[in-house]
């Protein structure tokens, strides 16, 4: 990895090593940022507090080994990146701002596919994860990666199942709690479509109702005008002496017929005068037609206002207009069927919610026995690298119970509470020495043996769901003496299958590392890239001495050096 501008770490490259690296130096010398790297990489949560100060942003980039057609690869294949004999590149930008961005073999990605990376490539372990074991989810979570897929299956029927009843419980718990609301509903809308269904409307009935009643208010005055129109086109039979317009233009028409061959010019104005001579004709035989047609009746005029009168009764209440009444008598009528079969459904619904209890029940108990054999197996895993980790006498266990509820599914013939994944509670206990009851490992053990009981689930995971590279920041923390000795042992066995990164203070774990990495800060408190080395020879018994005694040059402190690095070769050998 080469690290740029993150937190105390100005500029360095870290190269880690196969097998077992330790990774040392003061405090506060920036040991964690190795570990905050790597999770940047993987997908981690960006930080802009992360970004040295004074930069403008943090930068992590690394080259990392994947297995040619695993899981790691063909997602990277798929989000476009391109892999170099086996190696994939990998960087991660976060702005003081806050904005993050990562790259993959080239190629701009979102960083939850880093995440996805992350569950095949790297298990990484801290203070925080500690802390995460005690409570009952993470325990439960952790049985059932043990278990495997005889937990999975199940789990993921089990999860199905849960959904569908969820839902099926919640649209039932809305007709139910609502029924008082859809009746006063259904009420409003049976009586807008009664009252609808007796005016009958028609579409557009309004707006032909409306032309005919202004043509009923002004018959008068339209019969007027179409006879004054008709008389000035065909003239007034009582005075013959009275000009016309038909009269008028058929006389001009036959004055231009009379020359029209001398002039084509001529002929064309002839020809429309002809045209406008026929046009008169019409409209004054359609005016003739439409005075005689006109009718003038009061008491259409008064039925048309009354039919307006309710049709404009509707449209007050349902629409801006009878097309819009319409459609609203549409719908609401699809919606009244729906009201009035909501008691079908609460039964149908009923009767699915049974069933899916039903299933659930069945599932729940699966999940218990496959959790119960799952646990003794586990336990006994843990127990015995317990034994091998300074604590011989220690015993761990799984409490796996469930909590009554009436209204629960059925497990063991009673009636539980149940959640997402299952009716079991799991709680992980420990009985530190003989005689001692077994209690939750968060009221029941010290800082040091929650240390090593989390390495030991580990150790024991590694045997079943393997993943290349593990990363421990200070997992020791609160441990010393032999047991240090132990936890060391124990990391370098695990290296021998997978690759092991240890951030810790305690010389007794260092001793047993392949390589030994030092962070130190230069004179003005930053890590460039010289800040990390790799510690061989005389320059790692110095700084071995440093954590034992906090004394380089002290020969007691450098003697006790040696003798680690000798029992940690002959335990490796």
């Amino acid at each position: 990895m080469r690290i740029r501008s993150l937190g105390v770490i100005d500029d360095a490259v870290v190269e880690l090593s196969p097998g077992f690296t330790a990774v040392t130096g003061e405090t506060g010398a920036g040991k964690t940022m190795v570990v905050t790297s790597l999770g940047l990489l993987l997908g981690g949560r960006a930080d802009a507090a992360l970004v040295r100060i004074g930069a403008k942003s943090a930068v992590v980039e690394g080259r990392i080994g994947v297995r040619a057609g695993g899981p790691a690869a063909v997602r990277a294949e798929e989000a476009g990146a391109e892999l170099d004999d086996g190696t994939l590149l990998i960087s991660r930008t976060v702005s003081a701002e806050g904005r993050s961005r990562a790259h993959i073999g080239g190629r701009s990605v979102p960083v939850g596919v880093l995440a996805e990376l992350a569950d095949e490539l790297v298990a990484v372990h801290g203070q925080t994860d500690q802390q995460g074991l005690l409570r009952p989810a993470r325990q439960r979570e952790a049985l059932d990666r043990y278990a495997g897929e005889a937990a999975g299956g199940p789990l993921a029927e089990y999860a199905a199942a849960h959904r569908g009843l969820r839902a099926v419980t919640a649209e039932l718990a809305e007709l139910t709690t609502r029924a008082r609301e859809r009746a006063q509903e259904a009420d409003l809308l049976r009586f807008g479509l009664e009252e609808i269904a007796g005016v009958e409307p028609r579409a557009g009935e309004d707006v032909e109702l409306a032309a005919e009643a202004e043509r009923l208010g002004h018959a008068e005055a339209l019969a007027s005008a179409a006879a004054i129109a008709h008389t000035g086109l065909t003239g007034n039979p009582e005075d013959p002496e009275s000009a016309d317009a038909t009269t008028l233009v058929a006389g001009a028409g036959r004055a231009l017929e009379a020359v029209r061959s001398h002039d084509p010019a001529l002929a064309a104005l002839a020809e429309r005068m002809g045209e406008i001579s026929i046009l008169l004709a019409d409209v004054a035989g359609e005016l003739a037609g439409y005075a005689d047609n006109l009718d003038a009746d009061p008491r259409r005029l008064a039925a048309v206002e009354e039919r307006r009168a309710a049709l404009t009764g509707l449209t007050r209440k349902y629409g801006p207009d009878i097309d819009a009444v319409l459609v609203w008598s549409e719908r609401s009528a699809a919606r009244l069927g729906e009201l009035d079969g909501d008691d079908d459904r609460i039964g149908e619904l009923t009767a699915e919610r049974d069933v899916l209890r039903g299933e659930l029940s069945v599932l729940a108990q699966r999940l218990t026995d496959v959790r119960t054999e799952a646990a003794d197996r586990f336990a006994a895993a843990v127990t015995r690298e317990l034994a091998s980790l300074a604590m011989p006498h220690a015993r761990v266990s799984f409490a796996i119970r469930q909590t009554e509820d009436p209204e629960g599914v059925e497990v063991g013939g009673r009636r539980v509470a149940y959640g997402p994944y299952g009716a079991d509670e799991v709680e992980l206990l420990l009985a530190p020495h003989p005689g001692a009851p077994p209690r939750p490992i968060a009221k029941g053990a010290s800082g040091g043996e929650l240390s090593r009981v989390m390495l030991a689930v580990e150790v024991v995971f590694a045997g079943t769901d393997p993943v290349p590279t593990y990363l421990f920041d200070e997992v020791d923390a609160g441990v010393g003496g032999r047991a240090a000795v132990e936890i060391g042992r124990r990391l370098a066995k695990l290296a021998k299958t997978a690759q092991v990164v240890v951030v810790t203070h305690l010389p007794q774990v260092a001793a047993f590392a392949d390589r030994q990495l030092l962070v130190e800060k230069t004179s003005d408190g930053s890590v460039t890239r010289s800040g990390v080395t790799v510690l061989e020879g005389e320059d790692r018994v110095r700084e071995l001495s440093r954590m034992l005694a906090g004394q380089e040059d002290s020969q007691t402190a450098r003697a006790h050096a040696e003798e680690l690095l000798a029992s940690a070769r002959e335990a490796a050998g």
